[in-house]
């Protein structure tokens, strides 16, 4: 079977999968919404949860399913209008997906997210690195990227993603990348993620999650005991690390490469800290109100040489104390 054909086949049965039970998970969280509403509510008051954590829980992912099957069926109509090749227009889709859910989300978590340093994105051109420490941030940076400021992104993601409808159907109708974390060999995603950095112009930019995963305290011991086995000296100094993910360098060089034209933009937040698991989202709407900030940081290449690891490993333990201090003052 030929590579090209053994793809659209596979594309076939994941969709008929994916799409089939987003619409039946739809369908049947409509039909019983009012009850679950009703012994979440009961729950809530039996537990005296003022901020009903469960009822906010099943009314957000009643929502989800709706905004995701709505975003299914539109694209589904640009295809059938022959616009499926239409960057514009999904990038269009992509934006008003990404405001609708982080409206529900706002709703939700009970938060509403400050952007600082927007001049940042200017007119795009340029490679945006974002931390990665919960469910909900690629989310929070394609609102401000694409819903917010218009400009059109280009993300690297995990393959696994593709299980998600509007992610695959959208997400492969523009320039993204899929990559194959587990991959043997990973060249085939290196060589198309430097073309995906070439065709960089004026409002667009490459994103990615240079950690390759949520940040968690393990993960971060994990990702050390690793460097430490081929660089020891690397591994020394980013133990400093307080909550940031070591870089996983191949992605992120593969893009800088591609795009020597591009600036860099160093991307973190807080406020979604812990919110890596459904646990930890459920914590957070019984908590108190968390703020929720996005700050970006432009990187003018012109000014810093050559970027080698060394000195996108400096540009991450600063952000790393970025993000301590933010945290420590909140506290």
């Amino acid at each position: 079977m030929k590579p090209a054909y053994a793809r659209r086949v596979a594309t076939i049965r994941r969709r008929a999968i994916s799409v089939t039970a987003l619409f039946l998970l739809a369908l049947l969280l409509t039909a019983l919404s009012p009850a679950l509403l009703l012994v979440a509510l009961l729950a809530d008051m039996v537990k005296r949860q003022r901020r009903l954590p469960a009822t906010r829980l099943i009314a957000f992912g009643w929502y989800w399913s709706v905004i995701e099957c709505a975003g299914v069926l539109i694209s589904f109509v640009l295809w059938c209008a022959g616009q499926a090749k239409r960057e514009e227009a999904h990038y269009r889709l992509m934006g008003w997906w990404a405001g609708k859910l982080m409206t529900g989300m706002k709703k939700a978590l009970r938060f509403e997210p400050v952007i600082e340093g927007s001049e940042a994105l200017g007119d795009g051109n340029a490679v945006v690195l974002c931390r990665h420490a919960s469910l909900a941030d690629s989310l929070l940076s394609a609102w401000v990227i694409c819903t917010v400021h218009g400009i059109h992104p280009r993300y690297v993601l995990k393959r696994e993603l593709l299980f998600d409808p509007c992610l695959d159907i959208v997400g492969l109708r523009v320039p993204n990348r899929f990559v194959d974390r587990g991959a043997a060999d990973s060249s085939e995603d290196l060589h198309a993620l430097g073309e995906l950095a070439a065709g960089l112009t004026s409002g667009r930019v490459a994103v990615i999650f240079p950690e390759g995963t949520r940040a968690t305290a393990e993960k971060r011991r994990r990702s050390l005991d690793k460097i430490g086995e081929s660089n020891a000296a690397r591994a020394e100094r980013l133990g400093a690390l307080h909550h940031l993910l070591p870089i996983r360098p191949a992605g992120v060089m593969a893009l800088i490469d591609g795009a020597p034209h591009c600036d860099l933009i160093l991307a973190w937040h807080t406020g979604f800290d812990g919110l890596s698991n459904f646990k930890g989202i459920y914590r957070a709407i019984v908590g108190p109100e968390t703020p929720v900030r996005f700050v970006m940081r432009r990187i003018d290449r012109s000014c810093t040489g050559e970027i080698t690891l060394e000195v996108l490993d400096d540009m991450w333990l600063q952000m790393d104390e970025e993000v301590h201090e933010a945290l420590r003052v909140r506290t």
